[in-house]
């Protein structure tokens, strides 16, 4: 990694998707105060602690509080649950970009709201932040919501082996960063692929890469 970071650039369609989301957000037709990090609690702690994450980039966060004490039953912080040093935010929909190299890069219910044509360079964007991995977690069915026009607010809506194939490849090209893809195929329900890197499958003495 280095200081220099290419910028993103998003389509023409894709600026008017999140102009959506923004006025969206701002007549509280959208929350996006979920804070969904917490349904992942026990699976991001663990790939924390694998691979000693101390500064996160949560990309897409929403209105979110990492110091709030009622994260945890015991009245943890998320900051002290994850046992984090540094943590920034990055929220286009509401004029926070905190965007710097972090340990981890973190996603949660982000990526199935791009435009499609802009994923590629928004996927980019994630890595080119992280040092060290980066956690995706996508809903892979229609949401609630819906935009002024009508159309779903989930407007990438593939099966979990669609997004598997799509990270596989993408991810070579950050051959030292780990990735940790969590599909939600139901509201409550989780297809999970273990962590891997591009590093890790060379270092593996097969040549079958089973999903």
């Amino acid at each position: 990694m280095t200081n220099y970071k290419l910028p993103l650039i998003l389509s023409k369609k894709g600026n008017e998707l999140l102009e959506i989301y923004k006025n969206m957000v701002a007549e509280n037709e959208y929350e996006n105060n979920f804070f969904n990090i917490k349904f992942y609690k026990p699976l991001i702690k663990k790939e924390f602690d694998k691979f000693g994450i101390n500064s996160l980039l949560d990309y897409g966060c929403g209105r979110v509080n990492y110091l709030n004490k009622n994260f945890t039953e015991n009245h943890q912080s998320a900051k002290d649950y994850f046992n984090l040093s540094k943590i920034n935010l990055y929220e286009p929909s509401i004029g926070i970009d905190e965007r710097v190299e972090s340990d981890c890069v973190m996603a949660i219910d982000v990526l199935e709201h791009i435009f499609l044509y802009d994923l590629r360079n928004i996927i980019f964007d994630i890595y080119q932040y992280s040092k060290k991995l980066v956690i995706l977690q996508v809903a892979c069915y229609n949401a609630n919501a819906k935009l002024p026009n009508g159309e779903n607010a989930h407007t990438i809506v593939r099966p979990p082996l669609w997004w598997k194939g799509m990270i596989d490849n993408f991810s070579l090209e950050f051959k030292n960063i780990s990735t940790l893809l969590i599909c939600s195929t139901e509201f409550n329900k989780l297809l999970v692929y273990p962590s891997w890197s591009a590093t890790s499958l060379l270092d593996q003495d097969r040549y079958v890469i089973n999903v």
